[in-house]
């Protein structure tokens, strides 16, 4: 019998720890406000979406070529978070809108941030394909659910941010020394599994 409380515990705890989707979304409503920055949040979703539903199609031969491509996916997925990182420690005030933080930021970021991948390949591979392979559309069901609980959690991020924007504005040097750090803390801890 499918577990339910074992995969929602997992898709939950994942898609709430700090990730690119999560600290970006912060960063931009602290930047530009809740409604500023949901443009961003809907290109995550999309982009989130359409991943989850290829990786899922894709899972199985995925799981049989993953050690020729893991290192060149988590190496593309590093540098993009360093990218974003270093972006991060150069933009001025919070106040500034320097980000490129539109639908389609959000969109691009899913389809090179490794973490979604994962999430996705964990959750198909430990929970769902072992009781619903062949079924079709409880599979697309359920990345349309991982997809939907990532951006759950994204949403609550851009929420926390907009909502501390006038903390982020006074302190803007140490919140963005510290969203950098947590990027690439992300980059780094690709490589520690």
């Amino acid at each position: 019998m499918f577990n339910w409380f074992s995969f929602l515990t997992y898709a939950v705890v994942t898609a709430a720890t700090p990730g690119p989707n999560n600290i970006m979304s912060m960063s931009n409503a602290g930047r530009k406000g809740f409604k500023r920055a949901l443009p961003f949040n809907l290109g995550i979703w999309v982009g989130f979406s359409v991943v989850m539903v290829v990786c899922t199609l894709f899972c199985s031969a995925l799981s049989a070529i993953i050690p020729r491509i893991k290192a060149p996916m988590l190496t593309l997925g590093a540098l993009y978070m360093l990218y974003l990182a270093w972006g991060t420690v150069k933009s001025g005030s919070i106040e500034d809108d320097h980000s490129a933080g539109g639908f389609a930021s959000g969109l691009f970021l899913q389809f090179v941030n490794p973490k979604i991948y994962i999430y996705c390949i964990m959750s198909m591979e430990a929970y769902i394909l072992p009781y619903y392979a062949g079924n079709w559309a409880a599979l697309f069901a359920f990345a349309m659910l991982l997809a939907f609980i990532g951006f759950a959690f994204t949403i609550c991020r851009s929420a926390f941010g907009s909502v501390f924007r006038l903390m982020f504005s006074k302190y803007s040097k140490q919140v963005n020394a510290v969203m950098a750090l947590l990027l690439v803390w992300c980059a780094v801890s690709l490589f520690l599994s």
